[in-house]
């Protein structure tokens, strides 16, 4: 049987792959992709024989940047990164959640300095068997992964 692409290949930029279809519009919203000039391809209830349902985002002419990649390590740390040059992938990257994440979580604690001065927001996340959690550093207020409000 012949494999047929359901999705048009990309020349340069950027696949993020094996999103989880319940997730994708997530990462639509926390990568701003609708405000986006790129030229932008999305694709939501793909089959994929480890997830059930997948969700891609293929970004033309765009490389996502450190805090883009942990943004997506909070909410789909399966996901894959492709970089695409002329039609060819030439790096794989990993989502590797950092023992810190910076400007990307807002805390939970209403009372907490970051929601009242011009505060660097910054976490320790804080990895228990498959359970991750982040600790503010600042009121040291602690909440789920998938709990997380994403600035």
């Amino acid at each position: 049987m012949e494999k047929k692409l359901k999705v048009a290949a990309l020349r340069d930029g950027t696949v993020i792959d094996h999103i989880p279809a319940d997730k994708l519009f997530k990462v639509v919203h926390i990568l701003h992709l609708d405000t986006c000039d790129n030229q932008i391809t999305l694709a939501n209830n793909l089959e994929s024989k480890k997830i059930g349902l997948k969700g891609l985002v293929k970004i033309a002419d765009r490389a996502l940047a450190e805090n883009e990649t942990n943004k997506l390590a909070l909410i789909c740390p399966d996901a894959k990164i492709n970089i695409i040059r002329d039609f060819e992938v030439v790096e794989k990257r990993p989502l590797i959640l950092p023992d810190e994440i910076r400007e990307v979580v807002q805390c939970a604690n209403p009372n907490c300095i970051t929601n009242h001065q011009p505060v660097v927001t910054r976490f320790i996340v804080i990895k228990e068997d498959e359970q991750v959690r982040l600790k503010c550093r600042y009121c040291e207020r602690e909440v789920k992964a998938e709990e997380v409000k994403i600035k």
